[in-house]
């Protein structure tokens, strides 16, 4: 049995995957905001399920996200024709017409969706007393019991997951889950002290630079920038792409451009150039001599710059969860670029 847990990108569906993760251990995580997101993420599930030998024994596990009835009526089918086993835990009272419809809907908005399935699992499996703390803790600030003994903690906890944003979640998805799952291991240690909300707040940055740490201390932002070039590096051939004879790669809101761009070039000598798109179409580029990127960005997308840092704006551009789909887009784009350029050379010769 495998099972393939979808969730929320905030503090209730990260907890809900790690508590997932708590009882169980095959298991993938995917993580969604609302709408389109959640179909991109189905899609992506039933692409791994298919790819797995013991696809027969699948789960989707889905919480903490309330499907419309098109999505609840396109999912059911597809798991039935696969013979696929679905469920979804949630608490958003949005979803009741889905509840009153479908058996495996199972919605409560009396409690977060966290504490929907840690009761649901530990009354299969077992009960586990830290986890149970740990869970009163987002169930206060998730469905906000301000009187709650546990309020303030939850809030820095809330704070917690909205501002670990420093692993792209686009680009490295199981990394960015087990950082989540990392930054409560160590949270819920302060759980049941005195002040335990001041002294989480005051412990995250250190918390977060032992996750980074590697042979030698520096400044967080060092840290993180050597973490990601790294993971770049061991992943370069699935984020290569290539432009007019050279190699590079492409990330996607990776931030601080210029440095990690810089000494990923410097630390892998065979690559050339390298792109970021954001998520407002923008296009950084960044080169490390041996391509002209400012001409690259012109030709492009009409931008421009320096010779080995440029930009421009891909306003055709749409911004997803998934990254072939926007890998996709920037080598249609390249193609169109050198077709165009291909079609004006035989233009030429012909006049001649």
């Amino acid at each position: 049995m495998k099972i393939y847990h979808l969730s929320h990108t905030d503090l209730d569906g990260y907890a809900c995957q790690f508590i997932t993760h708590f009882y169980f251990k095959n298991v993938k995580f995917y993580n969604s905001n609302y709408g389109k997101e959640i179909n991109d993420n189905f899609n992506a599930i039933l692409s791994d399920i298919e790819k797995d030998e013991n696809f027969e024994k699948a789960i989707i596990l889905i919480t903490d996200l309330n499907l419309s009835l098109s999505q609840c009526e396109e999912f059911d089918k597809i798991c039935q024709e696969k013979k696929i086993k679905i469920f979804l835990l949630d608490h958003h009272q949005s979803g009741e017409e889905c509840a009153k419809k479908y058996p495996w809907y199972l919605l409560d908005s009396k409690r977060s969706a966290t504490k929907i399935t840690y009761d649901f699992f530990s009354k299969i499996c077992h009960t586990d007393l830290e986890l149970s703390h740990f869970v009163d803790v987002v169930n206060a600030v998730d469905i906000w019991l301000n009187a709650d003994e546990n309020f303030e903690l939850g809030k820095v906890f809330l704070g917690l997951v909205a501002n670990a944003k420093e692993i792209n979640r686009v680009m490295f998805k199981e990394i960015q889950v087990y950082y989540i799952f990392f930054l409560f291991e160590r949270a819920i240690k302060f759980i049941g002290k005195e002040n335990s909300h001041i002294l989480l707040e005051n412990a995250i940055h250190f918390i977060k630079k032992d996750f980074f740490m590697r042979n030698c201390d520096d400044t967080l932002a060092n840290l993180i920038s050597s973490f990601v070039v790294e993971k770049l590096g061991e992943l370069k051939d699935e984020f290569g792409i290539e432009y007019g004879g050279h190699k590079g790669i492409l990330t996607v809101n990776i931030g601080n451009t210029s440095i990690i761009g810089n000494d990923f070039l410097i630390k892998n000598p065979d690559y050339d150039f390298f792109i970021d798109v954001s998520s407002r179409k923008t296009l950084s580029f960044r080169a490390n001599g041996k391509i002209d990127v400012s001409l690259m960005a012109k030709k492009l997308v009409g931008g421009g710059g320096h010779k080995n840092a440029s930009g421009g704006l891909f306003s055709a551009y749409k911004d997803s969860s998934n990254y072939p789909y926007i890998k996709a887009q920037i080598l249609d784009l390249i193609k169109s670029k050198e077709l165009k350029k291909e079609s004006k050379d035989v233009q030429a010769k012909e006049l001649k």
